[in-house]
């Protein structure tokens, strides 16, 4: 919650945003699932949510209990929608279009379309990834949706893409990510790199966003590359 300040200011200050386009994105035919679990890190969700849309993807979003009060504590969000995700979407030309493309799934809902081998989709980011949620995903648990869906992606061979972002690592927490990286997951740790010079929050947050459309093998203009820090 922001105190002595206004809510949306605080929020732009905090997540980078595109100008909202002119028509609805061309759908590419491709589906992402993006699980949120209760380590800090709301803005990069944010941004991957929007850059992903942007896309012409269809994404299925699913937000653990403690994810749910991450996005409340970090951005005020109380709701698991466009309007809640990416206002400046929501309520742009293409608003109809970008909301029918983000279905959000309730975390107990064990039985959503996502938890199925036979949904397809081209890879699962989990962004912010706690360390409970390592865990349970790390031993096989499919208590709820979060943890199932990411199984169900190991077991069908697709890209599963984990941002854990607590710190420091605990022997156990090192012996999950091992299990996870043998099954065949990515472990990408938020961490920035600095050599590009960022000179804002927006900066740090496309880095480390950039990186995890990298993995998933989508095109992006987000500053990441090397080749821009030698153009300075």
């Amino acid at each position: 919650m922001v105190k002595g300040g206004d809510v949306s200011d605080s929020r732009s200050a905090m997540v980078p945003t595109d100008p909202p386009p002119a028509e609805a994105p061309k759908a590419s035919g491709a589906r992402f699932v993006v699980g949120v679990s209760g380590a800090s890190g709301a803005a990069y969700t944010l941004r991957l949510v929007e850059q992903l849309l942007l896309g012409g993807h269809e994404l299925h979003v699913v937000v653990s209990e403690y994810g749910q009060r991450l996005l409340h504590d970090e951005l005020d969000i109380k709701r698991v929608d466009l309007e809640s995700f990416c206002p400046h979407l929501a309520g742009s030309v293409a608003g109809e279009t970008l909301r029918s493309r983000f279905i959000a799934h309730p975390n107990k809902d064990v039985g959503a379309v996502i938890a199925s081998g036979s949904f397809l989709h081209r890879g699962m980011v989990i962004v912010p990834c706690s360390s409970t949620s390592l865990g349970a995903i790390a031993t096989g648990s499919g208590s709820n949706l979060l943890s199932r869906a990411a199984a169900v992606t190991l077991k069908e061979r697709r890209p599963l893409i984990v941002c854990h972002r607590e710190m420091p690592l605990s022997l156990i927490d090192i012996e999950n990510m091992r299990s996870l990286t043998l099954a065949g997951a990515t472990m990408c740790s938020p961490n920035p790199g600095f050599y590009l010079r960022p000179t804002s929050l927006h900066d740090v947050i496309d880095f480390v966003v950039g990186k995890v459309l990298d993995l998933l093998g989508l095109e992006h203009a987000l500053k990441t590359r090397w080749e821009d820090a030698r153009e300075r």
